[in-house]
Parts: structure tokens; sequence; C-alpha cells
């Protein structure tokens, strides 16, 4: 391969990643990927995607960029803002019902799908570990989220709740409002009142 096609597409790579859509608007015939793949510049790291070898891979962003209309929820979204002291094992996404990818399966994820009213309630941009922008729920949501669960963590709600009401950018007025609309008020109330 020319080495002009080859630093063109490795300087073109966005937080480390390449897609083989933006390969192709760049005009470079995807054959060009192949020859990176077997020289080891770049490896594939899902459908359509490709990692800059020598780049720190980040699977919060790997997973938003195969996954868009996947929103981190619940505890993935509370360590994602320093609200729990435990590392996700399973990367929890959020998705409008009616979503449906077979490959979502093969995955390392906790599936929740919502109503069309509550998808992009809280939706925020918030940023991994490794630097990247990825979407996510607001503290607010999450925690109304983790009080919804039907396998609620206790530990990582009582954990984030204390921290959440001793910040100073607790909003009570907007977690009741999202937990009037999620129907947990009472629940949340309850942790409040003790709290507060």
């Amino acid at each position: 391969m020319r080495e002009e096609i080859r630093t063109m597409i490795l300087n073109s790579a966005e937080n480390g990643m390449i897609t083989t859509k933006r390969i192709s608007e760049m005009g470079v015939h995807r054959s060009a990927l192949r020859e990176l793949m077997d020289s080891g510049d770049i490896i594939r790291s899902g459908r359509g995607i490709y990692m800059i070898a020598d780049e720190w891979e980040d699977d919060y962003r790997l997973l938003q960029k195969k996954y868009a209309r996947g929103i981190y929820s619940h505890g993935t979204a509370l360590y994602l803002h320093g609200y729990s002291e435990r590392v996700p094992l399973s990367f929890h996404m959020t998705f409008p019902y009616g979503y449906n990818s077979p490959s979502i399966k093969k995955e390392n994820i906790i599936l929740t799908r919502v109503i069309p009213d509550n998808y992009e309630l809280g939706l925020i941009a918030v940023t991994t570990p490794y630097g990247n922008a990825v979407n996510a729920y607001n503290l607010e949501r999450s925690l109304c989220d983790m009080m919804r669960g039907s396998k609620e963590d206790i530990q990582t709600i009582q954990f984030a709740m204390k921290k959440y009401v001793s910040s100073q950018e607790k909003d009570i007025n907007r977690l009741l409002m999202y937990a009037r609309k999620l129907r947990i008020e009472s629940k949340i109330r309850n942790y409040l009142e003790v709290l507060l």
C-alpha cells in the first residue's frame, strides 16, 4: 500500500478508531483495510469498526460506536459519574422499545428498553475513564433507574445516594420530577427522608 494512503487512514482515526464508512468517504478502497490489518497497523474490533493497533481500546467508546442508540445507564452511568466504587463487570445500556440487534446478545451488555417518552430523559454526554465522550444518563436519571430495577444493588444505591445528597451538584427538584415521571417517587422520597 502506498505510504500516503496508510498515513491518511491512520491520521483520520478518531480516538484511535476508524470505520469502513469513513474510509469510503475518503475515497480509499476498502482493500486498504485488509492491507493495514495484515501489516498489524489496525485491528478489527467490530463490524465496520477498526482500532489503531497501538491505541488503548476504550470499551465504553467502542460499544457506543457499535450501538449508537444505546445510552449508558444504571450502575454503569453511576460509575462514569464517579458515584459508584464498583467498576462495572457488564455494561448497562438502555435502548428504546423496538430496538433489536442480534449481535448485542454476544456483547457484555445488560440491556434495558424504555418507552420513547423516557428514552432521552436525562441524556447527556460524559467522559469515559479513557477521556472519550459517550452518551449516558445524568445522575438523577441514573439514581432513578437503579431504584426502578428489579435487581436493586442496595450497596451501590446507598453509596450513590449518600454522595449525591452531600454534593453541591445535587438537584433534588429534578430528581423528584424524574422519580414522578418514572413512577418511583415514594422510593426516592423514602431515601431522601433518611439521608437529608
